[in-house]
């Protein structure tokens, strides 16, 4: 037999350990899920941007739902009226009470109508009132479309030839136009007209009080206060309609449409009070 040849020794042999690339499976996964949440998220906000174009476009154009108009104009203002006065009646006077209070620590209690008047008017009295409004016609809107949406009822309105948009949606935004801004007078007014109530509470005559507050109830305070409301009132119609019609899934999805509907148009109008207050004070140069 002929042996077999044995090679050079080479030496040690050492064999590389696995690496364990769990760690960044992880972080790329989480990086992926994050971008797909960004790309979602621009997504909707482009849908819903040409949605509420598409809605303003149809708001002038004929044919003029007049009937719907008032018919929503009734809904959204007659319905919110007593919940708007009343919340605005306990705001008010739980903000004068803050106010009253320290105020008089520093003997300046006559500044009260003032102070009132600066932090109803401007800010509490439209953020307040469109929330309030919205937490009711969102959910009523979202609710009444995705119910149509999933009986087909939406369908079949275009098959018959008519613009579910110009139809349902354009006389819900006119509708709230119009109302919101009137509810915001009155729930400003009460705000004011509670503080003051309290204002006697810690030895403010009436009249001390209103020289306060018309002295300071100039056309700029109105004006960063009533401007809100219009942009609040697009908000709210274009994100409960928009919800509405993309409804799915029967009695669940309009359930989650609604929620989403309610929680999209709160926190839109604390964005959007904060993005009118900085363009007014940027153009009143304040």
């Amino acid at each position: 037999m002929i042996p077999a040849f044995a090679g050079p020794s080479r030496g040690p042999v050492f064999i590389a350990a696995e690496r364990d690339f769990r760690p960044y499976t992880v972080a790329v996964e989480a990086l992926l899920a994050i971008g797909n949440q960004f790309r979602r998220l621009v997504e909707t906000v482009q849908d819903v941007t040409l949605f509420c174009v598409t809605v303003l476009r149809s708001a002038f154009r004929p044919p003029y739902y007049r009937h719907e108009v008032l018919e929503q104009i009734h809904f959204a203002m007659i319905g919110s009226l007593g919940i708007v006065m009343f919340s605005a009646l306990v705001a008010g006077q739980a903000l004068a009470i803050q106010l009253g209070r320290e105020l008089s620590r520093t003997g300046t209690k006559s500044e009260l109508g003032h102070m009132m008047v600066i932090s109803v008017v401007r800010a509490l009295g439209p953020v307040l009132t469109g929330m309030v409004v919205a937490s009711r016609m969102s959910a009523g809107i979202t609710a009444e479309l995705g119910a149509m949406r999933s009986s087909d009822q939406i369908d079949a309105m275009v098959a018959f030839g008519t613009d579910p948009i110009k139809r349902l949606v354009a006389p819900r935004m006119i509708g709230l136009v119009i109302a919101l801004p009137v509810l915001t007078i009155l729930g400003d007014a009460l705000g004011v007209v509670g503080g003051g109530f309290v204002g006697l509470g810690y030895h403010l005559p009436l009249r001390s009080y209103y020289i306060g507050v018309y002295k300071y109830l100039t056309p700029a305070n109105l004006l960063v206060g009533m401007i809100k409301p219009f942009f609040f009132a697009i908000l709210i119609a274009t994100v409960a309609c928009w919800k509405g019609f993309t409804s799915a899934g029967g009695a669940k999805g309009v359930g989650v449409s609604t929620t989403q509907s309610v929680v999209i148009s709160s926190v839109g109008i604390l964005v959007t009070d904060f993005i009118c207050t900085k363009l007014v004070f940027r153009i009143l140069q304040w």
